[in-house]
């Protein structure tokens, strides 16, 4: 919209004059356009707090930007961004939907007499259009009220004010920079030639923070929006840019803000810190009270009489979510096998078994051997003793003393199970919703129904498990695209499959999870492993207890299924496979590359970096190369994406091990397509394994 309407500008003067009536929360520093930090569509040396996401929507003449933005360390951040331009191409299919990644570092932070320095590449993976990369400076005064900010730009920002690239002195390559030809073929690549090419030009500005929740801010930009002035008839006729940013609450802000000198534009900016949980201090069941050991003894509970220790054992077990599958005794020692079905944190499931064992046992029993079963496989044996219990049960540090104090080993064998441990089945039916995003002809299609679950628990170890889902309401079915890959198509027709109707079979497996040795992990699955393909799968995998890294290798015989019918299959088969390791780098974040086979043939590697919070919610970045060109693999290049999980104790604070997820994708070719298997060694084990237990200790005695 133009600024000159004279409805814009009493919409601008109407949000000015309430924000400067209003006062609240705490000043921060802001968020541009663009979803980085910065002032409106210029960057700033500023940075967010660590570990948080912000989301922002920027509406501008047709010009919409949505970014989502992390702050990967306390000096790094990412972007990922998709813009819609209106009317960008002539033609049916006028519209441009652009993808986009950024990265921004903060190289030194302010002093008392220097400002904080950053550089930042925009749009380097992308189609270019926001391609722009800038070295700039931000300092405080007035006691934080005013920030000024002073930068020097490349591509698009030095599209107005240019003057030759001072780095020209040191090669005569900066002084060129290539130009995108617009083939789609070359989207998605890391435009190295690009970086910190071709004209310079200076930016800068200055933000108010007027009060609590107001903040006024002016840039000199130097972006003159040349495409969108071509393309969408963009009027450009300043190079000052004004704008307030308003906060709603402590985790929301309204931006109105003028470009250009005609432009007006409006947006917000939502922020998740995700260590801040929905209901800070959970609302799970009272945690058991430990009785005096005198008391336990006054009740004469016999030491001989097993079934009845197992039986009141279960029965407590039982109202704190976890499954009794194993009871034994050896001297003064109780043993058990057992499994977590309620608590993210296995030290949490831990603690409250080794208090119910002590409230539901002979007092004679001074040893409690607890071993963490995962599907009946054992993983760790965690000994605790009794008297310990008692001791730190009100220490102000009785968890870390309880870590100590414990003896956590790998359990390689378990306890015969019990009598009607098993088989034993599991279900569940509950809402499911299916995305797929970016398609040109539809930016976000959604599927929304049922899905029924079931495990059958044969045996330790040894189960069966089936998905089903029916929509019930959704637009999947309706993409018209045909693939025009030219690998296999694994999946590039995955929108076929969205078109059968009725219920589906997402999964359905028969699993064998086993102890091949000391610090081994095995795992042979047979089945429908997910909608596209079905076969057989095996895995083994190395992680001592404790350790920070552990190796994997799987190896995959599977064909693919029909699209047109429920449980048929195509004559496309491959062997697929990879070795992995994967690795805990420390202070919550982790690697893991995969390197082998994937479902269209090709050879290479997958590199995945996750931060990971001890709360569960996690968010990462993986990226894939093969040996499949990019002109191969089509639009984007190579396969890459963001990927983030929710646990759902964050959201209501109940106990429980599930949540939900999203991996967000430029977009879904053939290339370093791999296999989805639902029970993979390494996250199957990692929760008890003593590395995991030790992070999520403080929440033994909850």
């Amino acid at each position: 919209m133009a600024f000159r309407d004279h409805s814009s500008r009493l919409l601008f003067s109407a949000l000015l004059c309430t924000a400067l009536s209003t006062a609240a929360p705490v000043r921060a520093d802001g968020v541009s356009s663009y979803g980085t930090p910065g002032l409106i569509d210029m960057p700033s040396a500023t940075t967010t707090k660590d570990g948080t996401l912000n989301w922002t929507s920027s509406f501008l003449n047709g010009h919409t930007r949505n970014t989502l933005h992390f702050q990967i360390s306390p000096r790094l951040s990412g972007v990922f961004r998709y813009s819609i331009l209106k009317d960008f191409f002539s033609g049916a299919y006028s519209n441009l939907y652009d993808r986009s990644f950024d990265l921004h570092y903060q190289i030194s932070d302010e002093t008392r007499r220097l400002p904080a320095f950053a550089f930042g590449l925009r749009d380097f993976g992308g189609t270019g259009i926001f391609g722009a990369e800038y070295i700039v400076a931000s300092k405080h005064f007035l006691g934080d009220k005013l920030t000024v900010t002073g930068g020097l730009g490349w591509g698009r920002l030095a599209s107005f004010g240019g003057f030759s690239n001072p780095l020209g002195a040191l090669s005569e390559s900066f002084k060129r920079r290539p130009v995108f030809t617009g083939n789609i073929l070359e989207t998605g690549r890391v435009s190295f030639d690009r970086f910190f090419r071709g004209d310079a030009a200076f930016f800068g500005g200055l933000e108010y923070q007027y009060n609590d929740r107001l903040r006024l801010v002016m840039e000199y930009s130097s972006d003159a929006y040349r495409t969108e002035a071509q393309r969408m008839g963009f009027e450009h006729r300043s190079p000052l840019n004004f704008g307030l940013n308003y906060k709603m609450r402590d985790n929301l802000t309204l931006n109105a803000f003028v470009v250009g000198g005609a432009q007006a534009g409006l947006g917000f900016t939502y922020t998740i810190d995700p260590r801040a949980p929905r209901a800070p201090g959970g609302v799970e069941r009272d945690t058991p009270v430990l009785t005096p050991r005198a008391e336990i003894a006054a009740l004469g509970w016999a030491v001989e009489d097993i079934d009845a220790s197992r039986n009141r054992l279960s029965a407590e077990l039982n109202q704190n979510g976890l499954v009794l599958e194993s009871y034994a005794q050896s001297g003064t020692t109780a043993q058990i096998v057992m499994q977590n079905t309620r608590y993210r944190a296995d030290a949490e499931a831990l603690g409250r078994a080794a208090r119910v064992m002590a409230n539901t046992l002979p007092a004679d029993l001074d040893s409690f051997e607890i071993t963490l079963a995962k599907q009946g496989m054992p993983v760790s044996r965690t000994t605790i003793r009794r008297t310990d219990l008692h001791e730190l049960e009100h220490a102000w540090d009785g968890a870390w003393q309880s870590f100590v104090r414990a003896d956590i080993a790998d359990a390689t064998e378990r306890l015969r199970p019990d009598a009607h441990a098993y088989p034993r089945l599991q279900w569940d039916l509950l809402p499911y919703f299916r995305t797929s995003l970016f398609d040109p002809d539809s930016p976000v299609r959604m599927d929304l129904g049922l899905a029924a679950s079931a495990g059958y628990h044969i045996a330790p170890g040894f189960s069966i498990h089936a998905v089903i889902r029916q929509k019930v309401v959704g637009t999947l079915d309706q993409s018209t695209r045909i693939s025009n890959s030219v690998l296999p198509h694994v999946r590039s027709d995955a929108p076929l499959y969205d078109k059968l109707q009725g219920p589906q079979v997402a999964r359905l497996t028969a699993d064998y999870l086993f102890r091949p040795g000391n610090d081994l992990y095995g795992r042979v699955s047979a089945g429908y492993f997910e909608p596209m393909f079905a076969g057989i799968s095996s895995e083994v995998l190395w992680y001592p207890q404790g350790s920070r890294l552990a190796l994997g290798a799987e190896l995959n015989y599977v064909s693919q299924r029909d699209p047109y019918s429920r449980m048929g299959l195509t004559d496309y088969n491959i062997a697929t496979g990879h070795a992995s390791a994967y690795y805990d780098f420390g202070n919550s974040y982790r690697g893991q590359l995969d390197v082998g086979r994937y479902l269209a043939g090709d050879w290479g590697g997958t590199l995945t970096l996750t931060r990971e919070f001890d709360n569960g919610f996690k968010i990462g970045a993986f990226m894939t190369l093969t040996d499949v060109s990019f002109a191969e693999f089509g639009e984007g290049s190579f396969d890459k994406g963001l990927m983030f999980s929710i646990p759902l104790d964050w959201i209501t604070g109940e106990p429980n091990r599930t949540g939900f997820g999203q991996t967000i994708r430029p977009i879904q070719r053939d290339g370093g397509a791999r296999l989805s298997v639902a029970n993979r060694l390494y996250q199957e084990v990692r929760s008890s394994n003593a590395s995991d237990l030790e992070h999520q200790w403080g929440k033994f005695w909850r």
